[in-house]
């Protein structure tokens, strides 16, 4: 159909191709007549080419043709069509073509050709596609009434599969035609997202090695396939990964609900949206429903008083009457069980339990005790004689499942059960304690969870013979507990349900009478008879009724499913117990047979006849078998929980012509509880039949879901309630839950008990229909409550499995749950995916999926995941494990390899986007301020008033001087090398004769005149000081920049030649080392050394010095550039005068109390900020030692900093925080080691991060706490803060009160408010104070729109006025609308004279109760994000920061990641710390954890490597080069998930 749909066809041709498709596929047609037609009506609307075959080759949809419609269907047994429903299948179907003229376009994920390779079809083996459970029977749901159903109709309008190559080459088509149907759907009355992609700058090559980031001028190479294109605005982007981006933007542009009127909360309270109720909503109208009563039970004649005593009348009178035979699959003649051996055996078993187990005075077994029977599914006779053997020795049996390994789905909670009953025996089979998993001690293995078991053997051969005087004492029915029974809940939780001996015997005799059990009918059991109907039929009412029961094991039914007709025939069977699922398989696999004979049948009892989509399989099977013997009559569904037992069974109606009871209702009004029957011919219907009346001697009535008991109107779906003697007692252990479910008291409207006799609730739902029929809708545990709506699991299933399912998944393998986000539940389908399906084709089968249940259900999916084969946790029987499948999709261990997130048509309970308020004035604000009483943000550091002997000098260089002459052999610079020991120092005159000789260098070789720029390319250490300040020595300006990497110099070298072009140098001075390598062939490849200018190698200098050296006549003048990228990835330099410089120093010097007989550790990057002041100037100006340690040694030794901290005795010390994150990560294990060689941190009274970011406090609090072992004291780590504009603003310091922690309300600062809460609040967000303020320097809080004044308790930019202010940019590389009053500005109301600089930093200032030296209360600045990066969504602004921290919470898995915006979209990029098959686990998770901590759906997740997001020398994220290499297709991305 491809050709078709590429052509513009109209409706009715596109109507008449299908008709002519079902034609061929019902065989009206043949192959040859449908090519002529279809060619006929196309040969108008394909384009003519000479020479072209006029014959259109067709691939039917549907093929071949027989004589017999039924013997077609039948032959087609490769394909597992379970439960189809002709009815469902033609509305989804039709749901499908409507949606075909507005197609979905999907967006199919960029994933990683070797995550692809490793899922091809050799890595899996296919599961065993018929595999079936007890909850099998309502996953596979299909409902109608005709048996036409077993063909799936080609969808009409929309192609199936789609090549990859065509799905990237069309991509801007699909986003066009996406566009224009979203424009026709939703009209034009919303606006589209503004357009925040101006400008942008040319994206850069990436350096993936940190904390190098290479920044390029050139364009970024191609990447593999990727070609560059470049959008309307200019910004390139790729092919690959943009167009696909692009198809989601203008999918988003329009989105599917109209918003609400925006407005702003003044409370910061953020209001979810609630749906509002709708008038217009169905609901229910009828009369309030009544209970019904059952009919009485006629005295059934030599009704045994218990079951004991039925099996001991057996025994007796009939020991040779078969009880039970069962058939091994490997087995060659069946075994039949005698009621004398079920005796003989049974009375045996109970001698051993009470007498041989333990000793005589303290025997482990009492009456009353629990133990547990595990008994495999193919072993029903040993399982009989274990159950009657506990009933004769009055023990509790508990059935459970066989555990097959320690990790068995749901093993943990089975053992919760059994600690829970006091269960200390187990009773087995031998052959099934041989197969039990063993210690190495040959014990069997204790289970997780498990309680000490002792394992019995229940064969013969292993009990001991009992004494000819010992009988056991056979009591009648009483209220004493006959056995409990397991249930696993929606949630995973297994709870034990008791039933007394009276319920069981009650139970026994209401199904006699309802069903007319005779003695000696044989009964054929597909079922399980551990539990449920299988257990009340074949184990517990055939002993009553001296039945004869063939089991079928559910491995016998694997091999043949015929199997158990064949036992019909064979036996000649009265009843059978079966599910709807066996009537699926025995269709699949019949073939003609003329033996076949099932007129013997009176009964047959489908057990899961309450699933309203079995129905369909109850009618193919008659339709099939009708010829054979079977009457209409005879099909019985019932209808039974845990809790209340039979609820309703019909009863065989011998010779009526009554027909069934069936309605189709309206699936859209039952969402919402109410019942309205449909005409059939809506999409939206489902088909119901009736499970019969109420059960013999039982009142049953229909309750509200919710609140009180309250009875539910006749039209209305409610909880079927059962008050009955046969119902279960209580949940074992649990009297509250037990209270609210077995003794429930239905009220009337007015308030009245309908009844004085208790209710028990049987977790169905349905209603009561006319003449006491009983229709059952779904159940308790399948329900999900979506948007107020009320959805059925089976029902999601049945529309998913409806659309082609057969080629990409496994029809039984397939769950449906719900998971609760952002207040709300989400709809989550997950199967088990075909490993011969592509990824395109996957992905096209899921947005049909999509489409079908929107269609249907009027109802989003949250998540669509495939998984591979075989992987899904199963049950016993082989379905999948509920519970346990959602559990891994929480903990996000499900390891998809197809992910489909649809948070943007399924949120619809977004916080109400914020309206942006007309602005008021400054001075109005100012004035409200005051009036309320807040105080203006505003502080200021102390004064600079106390001059020193070094402060008469203006110039660093005279400094120098002055020191070298009078304290010429003081040490101001100690090297420490990588192995800790001290690899070189220089003193005072050391330096100054070294820095003479640069300067001499500078004028005879390099020829250079005052002013002239000069590059200092040099690794850290002490040849990079001896060259700043021979620079200043011959007057020229130096700019310090990083050396190239020798292993990346293909990405790093471009960078070091950007800054030299963007600032003007003139000479490049370097190591003889440095200078080889950028003559090298590599270097070459990447810059022409032709194109460096003169390089200068200052390894040997001229041994005469300067005569004469440079004196500096302006205060003012410049004195040094500093060059460095910003985390919005700005590369710029800033000018630092003589008098800014000195400033600088001094103010450090006051503020951390610096002087010659201090030593301070250095472990900084020296190149830029407050680390280059740190490394190379301040040791000069205050006399301190400064011990230096290069961060690129602590790659070789993490412990080489704190080792010399502790070797030096160091009070100070300065780190940056990538060398704190380094030492956190690798010296976690190694405290003990370290404290044991002698480390010791005690003396240590600062330690600051310096930074030009928001403090990272859980970093430093793990900091701390590791290293609290050795010494270190947690008020000594403190942070500095500083920006381009003034390179330290606040530095914690020495003298000056302990930084201060606050915790805000993370939601008003989306709105620019401050709020502070207690710590542990909801939304609370720790903000750690960036330090002291600096002496000199003045603070102020502006508004950074209108520049007016704000108060404390606003967020806003922080503006600094300080003498160390830089002059300006030099130059601004990589963004060119950089503000030109960043140095210059001035507020627009108060003090307008003041000259500011404005930081680019949000943050507030508060007042705190702690005082500084001076005797003041201590104004703390805490900074909260860069401007730049300010993320404004939803009319809120967001800090990336807060976005990621919670991402990294949210997977184990998660190294690192990053955030930013592109247009409307929110996209987040994560670092993987796993195999690549984990990448698609974090894709939920992610999503999930932005959804509910900050109300944000996440447009695109990225998962890469580790190492690839761009990390600056100071440890922070480039977020603009990351987003510039994602536009770019420069990551090489694991997966990329775009969000629907």
């Amino acid at each position: 159909m491809a050709d078709r749909d590429s052509l513009p066809l109209p409706l009715e041709v596109r109507a008449r191709l299908a008709e002519l498709e079902l034609e061929l596929s019902e065989g009206d047609i043949t192959q040859k007549g449908y090519e002529k037609k279809r060619s006929k009506l196309l040969k108008a609307y394909l384009p003519h080419t000479p020479g072209a075959e006029r014959r259109i080759p067709v691939t039917p949809s549907s093929s071949s043709s027989s004589s017999s419609r039924y013997q077609r269907r039948r032959s087609t047994g490769t394909r597992d069509e379970r439960y189809r429903s002709d009815v469902h299948s033609e509305a989804v179907q039709a749901a499908l073509e409507r949606h075909s003229e507005r197609k979905m376009a999907v967006l199919l994920p960029s994933k990683r050709q070797s995550l692809i390779g490793q899922t091809s079809m050799d890595t899996y083996t296919p599961p065993d596609s018929s595999s079936g459970s007890d909850a099998e029977g309502s996953l596979g749901r299909a409902g109608g009434v005709s048996v036409d159903s077993w063909i799936s109709r080609a969808l009409h309008g929309s192609p199936s599969t789609s090549s990859s190559s065509s799905s990237h080459s069309n991509s801007s088509a699909n986003a066009a035609r996406l566009a224009e149907t979203n424009m026709h759907s939703y009209g034009n009355s919303l606006s589209a997202p503004p357009d925040i992609t101006s400008y942008m700058p040319d994206p850069a090559p990436i350096s993936v090695q940190r904390p190098q980031v290479a920044m390029l001028t050139r364009p970024p190479p191609k990447y593999g396939n990727a070609e560059l294109m470049e959008t309307g605005d200019g910004v390139p982007v790729s092919s690959r990964v943009s167009a696909k981006i692009q198809q989601l933007v203008n999918t988003l542009k329009r989105p599917k609900r109209r918003p609400l009127r925006e407005f702003f909360v003044e409370d910061f309270e953020e209001l979810l949206e609630v749906q509002q109720p709708d008038p217009s909503l169905p609901r229910p109208e009828g009369a309030e429903s009544i209970p019904i009563q059952g009919e009485e039970i006629n005295g059934l004649k030599n009704c045994p008083a218990s079951l004991e005593a039925a099996l001991l009348r057996w025994g007796a009178i009939a020991p040779k009457a078969p009880c039970l035979t069962t058939t091994h699959s490997n087995a060659k003649q069946p075994y039949t069980l005698t009621y004398g051996k079920l005796w003989s055996k049974s009375l045996k078993l109970a001698y051993n339990l009470l007498h041989k187990l333990g000793s005589k005075q303290e025997p482990i077994i009492h009456p009353g005790d629990r133990v547990a029977l595990v008994y495999p599914n193919n072993d029903p006779a040993a399982f009989m004689v274990a159950f009657y053997g506990c009933l004769l020795a009055e023990v509790v049996p508990v059935p459970i499942e066989v555990p097959l390994t320690k990790k068995d789905a749901g093993s943990q909670q089975i053992g919760f059960l059994l600690g829970s009953c006091g269960v200390a025996v187990a009773l087995t089979s031998d052959a099934c304690h041989k197969g039990l998993p063993k210690s190495p001690s040959g014990d069997v293995m204790q289970f997780k969870g498990w309680p000490k078991l002792l394992w019995v053997l229940t064969d013969s051969k292993h009990l001991s013979k009992p004494p000819r005087e010992w009988f056991p004492l056979i009591k009648d029915a009483n209220n004493d507990t006959a056995y409990i029974e397991y249930k696993t809940c929606k949630d995973g939780s297994v709870l034990g349900i008791t039933v007394t001996r009276m319920a069981m015997l009650t139970h026994c005799q209401t199904l006699t009478h309802t069903c007319g059990y005779s003695e000696a009918e044989t009964v054929v059991n597909v079922l399980d008879f551990k539990k449920g109907i299988g257990l009340w039929h074949s184990v517990q009412m055939s002993v009553l009724n001296m039945l004869h029961v063939v089991s079928v094991p559910y491995a016998l039914m694997k091999v043949n499913p015929l199997s158990w007709i064949q036992k019909v025939c064979q036996y000649k069977a009265k009843l059978a117990c079966v599910k709807s699922r066996d009537l699926h398989w025995a269709l699949m696999a019949y073939k003609e047979q003329s033996d076949t004979n099932m007129s013997s049948l009176r009964m047959l009892l489908i057990a899961d006849g309450s699933n309203p989509w079995s129905i369909s399989s109850c009618d193919a099977f008659l339709n099939v078998f009708q010829s054979m013997g079977l009457r209409s009559e005879v099909i019985c569904p019932c209808a039974g929980s845990q809790e209340a037992l039979t609820v309703a069974v019909r009863r065989p109606q011998e010779g009526s012509s009554k027909p069934a009871g069936r309605g189709i209702l309206s699936m859209t009004n039952l969402s919402h509880g109410v019942i309205r029957v449909d005409t059939g011919e809506k999409l939206s219907v489902l088909t119901i039949q009736d499970v019969g009346t109420a059960m013999p001697g039982a009142m049953v009535c229909v309750v509200k879901l919710e609140g009180v008991p309250q009875l539910c109107k006749t039209d209305e779906i409610g909880e079927i309630c059962v008050s009955s003697v046969a119902t279960g007692t209580s949940y074992y252990g649990l009297t509250g839950m037990s209270k609210n479910t077995f003794e429930v008291c239905p009220v009337a409207c007015d308030g009245g008990l309908v009844s004085d006799c208790v209710f028990v609730r049987s977790g169905l739902l349905g209603f009561v229909g006319p003449g006491g029929m009983i229709f059952v809708s779904g159940t308790l545990e399948g329900l999900m409550q979506v948007g107020g709506r009320k959805h059925n699991a089976d029902d999601i299933i049945a529309t998913a499995l409806a659309v082609e399912p057969m080629k990409f998944i496994y029809r039984g393998r397939t769950v449906v749950f719900s998971v609760n986000v952002l207040y709300d539940e989400r709809i989550v389908l997950v199967a088990e995916q075909r490993p011969d399906s592509t990824e395109e084709e996957s992905y096209q089968w899921m947005s049909r999926v999509l489409q079908a249940i929107d269609g249907i259900h009027q109802v989003g999916v949250y998540c669509l995941a495939l998984v591979p084969a075989n992987t899904l946790p199963k049950t016993p029987l082989g379905g999948i494990h509920l519970s346990e499948t959602k559990q891994l999709f929480l903990e996000g261990a499900l390891h998809p390899c197809s992910i489909l997130m649809c948070p943007h048509s399924c949120i619809t309970n977004l916080p109400k986007p914020r309206q942006k308020q007309p602005e008021v004035g400054p001075a109005s604000v100012m004035v409200g301020n005051l009036v309320a009483g807040k105080r203006m943000a505003q502080a200021s550091g102390r004064d600079l008033s106390h001059m020193e002997d070094n402060e008469q000098f203006l110039f660093l260089s005279e400094v120098l001087q002055w020191r070298a002459q009078t304290t010429p052999d003081h040490i101001l610079y100690t090297l420490i090398n990588s192995r800790g020991a001290i690899g070189s120092s220089l003193t005072c005159l050391q330096l100054h004769k070294r820095a003479e000789k640069i300067a001499t260098l500078l004028y005879e070789r390099g020829q250079l005149r005052d002013g002239d720029h000069v590059a200092l390319v040099y690794p850290p250490g002490l040849d990079l000081i001896a060259a700043f300040y021979g620079c200043l020595y011959a007057g020229c300006i130096p700019i310090t920049v990083r050396p190239p990497h020798p292993q990346n110099i293909s990405t790093t070298l471009p960078t070091v030649k950007m800054i030299l072009e963007v600032s003007r140098s003139v000479c490049v001075m370097t190591t003889q080392a440095i200078s080889k390598l950028l003559k090298s062939r590599d270097a070459s490849v990447a810059v022409d050394f032709k194109s460096w200018p003169p390089v200068l190698e200052t390894d040997d200098l001229p041994k005469r010095r300067c005569p004469l050296l440079y004196k500096p006549c302006d205060p003012d003048s410049l004195a040094y550039l500093d060059f460095s990228v910003s985390t919005t990835g700005m590369l710029a330099g800033v000018k630092m005068s003589h008098n800014a410089t000195s400033a600088l120093c001094r103010s450090v010097k006051l503020q951390c109390e610096l002087y010659p007989s201090r030593e301070v550790a250095v472990c900084l990057d020296p190149y830029c900020g407050l680390g280059f002041v740190l490394w190379c100037l301040c040791s000069v100006y205050a006399g301190q030692q400064s011990v230096l340690i290069s961060p690129m040694d602590l790659e070789v030794n993490p412990a080489l900093w704190l080792q010399s901290v502790s070797q030096f005795k160091v009070r100070d010390t300065f780190c940056s925080y990538s060398v704190m994150e380094l030492c956190t990560r690798s010296l976690s294990s190694l405290t003990d080691s370290l404290k044991a060689r002698g480390m010791d941190l005690i003396r240590v009274r600062s330690c600051v991060v310096v930074a030009e970011e928001r403090p990272r406090v859980a970093l430093t609090q793990s900091f701390c706490k590791l290293f609290k072992d050795v010494g270190l004291h947690p008020r000594a780590v403190s942070t500095a803060f500083g920006c381009r504009v003034n390179l330290a603003i606040c530095l914690q310091g020495t003298s000056g009160p302990d930084p201060t922690t606050v915790y805000v309300d993370m939601r008003a600062l989306r709105h620019d408010r401050v709020r502070l809460v207690e710590r542990g609040s909801p939304h609370s967000l720790p903000l750690m104070e960036s330090g002291k303020i600096l002496p000199g320097v003045r603070i102020i809080i502006a508004n950074p729109e209108t520049k007016g004044p704000i108060g404390d308790s606003h967020l806003g930019e922080i503006w600094v006025h300080s003498p160390q202010n830089a002059s300006g940019y030099f130059t601004v590389f990589g963004e060119e609308n950089v503000r030109s009053d960043h140095f210059g500005a001035r507020l627009s109301f108060g003090d307008t004279q003041t000259v500011w600089a404005r930081t680019g930093y949000l943050g507030f200032l508060r007042r705190t109760d702690l005082t500084d030296a001076s005797g003041e209360r201590h104004d703390a600045l805490y900074v909260v994000g860069a401007l730049d990066e300010v993320m404004e969504l939803r009319g809120m602004k967001y800090h990336p920061i807060d976005i990621e921290t919670s991402i990294i919470r949210a997977h184990r898995n998660i190294t690192e990641c990053a955030v930013f915006t592109w247009t409307n979209l929110l996209v987040v990029v994560v670092e993987l710390d796993g195999s690549e098959q984990e990448a698609l686990d974090l894709v939920p998770m992610v999503t999930n954890v932005v959804l509910e901590e900050h109300y944000l759906i996440v447009g695109v997740v990225v998962v890469v490597d580790t190492g690839v997001i761009p990390i600056n020398s100071r440890g922070e994220k480039q977020r603009m080069h990351l987003r510039d290499g994602f536009l770019a297709d420069q990551l090489d991305p694991i997966y990329v998930a775009y969000n629907m």
